[in-house]
């Protein structure tokens, strides 16, 4: 199912103080937040999922990853088993494991808005490369660098990837990906913002200058707003954590929020409260304090 419509309410605080609402969903990004550094989870953190779930607390995956790299995590999915993936241009159901997850929503970034921001960023900021993720593909431009561990399906600029004949034409485009060479990444990711307005959403997890363009209103805020909705969870009965600038929106949105030991200052001005770093089981120790306020 695609959408890709508003959601007001993504972006509000709380009425009630969180603390005094017990949590019923937990929202955690993977990459420097659950996961430590060799993209292993640590048994104190399965243990402490597992934990959650038995108490009736809901675990949501939510993560600039596509679904393809949730293998990750695909061991250790109880209950629903939902993900929110691509920065909230996906909702994936991972029951079926690496390469059979099964797409439950769709918030695509539409191919016209596409297009202009691939010229507007290169216009805002000469030397911009480009690769395209689809729902199952990826291609990338020639001088797009090796920054994943994969082979792209496709090479040609992004103009030819996003046009009506292009491979994977009847694919919806969840995001782009904009990586300039020089850049400060923060520099960029201004500059991309400034150049796009609201023709779509711009943000940034890795450390160095790669920007993620999704739809208009797309994050993970919105989506996981979504989500909660669909389960009748307000906002205050959300506990998230995140460690970079594409999680800021969801832990500015939900009632309790924790950045990482390990944060990006922006992260760290957002949120609610503050964990150690994902190396020292940042999660897995508030996780466990929850739990024990619970008993």
């Amino acid at each position: 199912m695609r959408e890709n419509g508003p959601v007001t309410s993504a972006t509000r605080q709380p009425e009630t103080p969180a603390s005094a609402v017990p949590p019923r969903l937990i929202a955690t990004d993977l990459d420097g937040t659950l996961l430590r550094d060799d993209k292993s989870v640590s048994p104190r953190t399965v243990a402490a999922l597992a934990a959650a779930e038995e108490a009736g607390v809901e675990v949501f995956f939510v993560t600039g990853r596509p679904a393809r790299w949730m293998d990750v995590v695909s061991d250790h999915v109880h209950g629903h088993g939902l993900a929110i993936c691509g920065n909230g241009a996906a909702v994936v159901d991972l029951h079926g494991g690496p390469g059979a997850h099964r797409f439950v929503k769709v918030r695509e970034l539409a191919r016209e808005n596409a297009l202009d921001a691939v010229r507007l960023v290169r216009e805002a900021a000469p030397g911009t490369v480009y690769a395209i993720e689809l729902t199952y593909g990826f291609y990338q431009e020639q001088a797009y660098p090796k920054l994943h561990m994969e082979i792209p399906d496709s090479l040609a600029t992004a103009e030819k990837l996003l046009a009506p004949d292009a491979p994977g034409a009847d694919e919806p485009v969840l995001k782009i990906l904009a990586f300039h060479p020089e850049l400060d990444p923060d520099v960029f990711l201004n500059l991309a913002r400034l150049a796009l307005g609201d023709r779509a959403n711009v943000t940034r997890s890795s450390p160095s200058a790669l920007l993620e363009i999704s739809g208009p209103g797309v994050s993970k805020a919105s989506t996981l707003a979504l989500c909660c909705a669909e389960r009748g969870i307000a906002p205050e009965e959300v506990v998230a954590f995140g460690d970079m600038p594409n999680d800021v929106e969801m832990l500015t949105w939900a009632g309790r929020s924790y950045a990482m030991g390990n944060a990006h200052p922006d992260v760290l001005a957002a949120a609610s409260g503050r964990t150690v770093d994902n190396n020292e089981d940042g999660v897995a120790v508030v996780i466990e304090r929850m739990l024990a306020e619970r008993r």
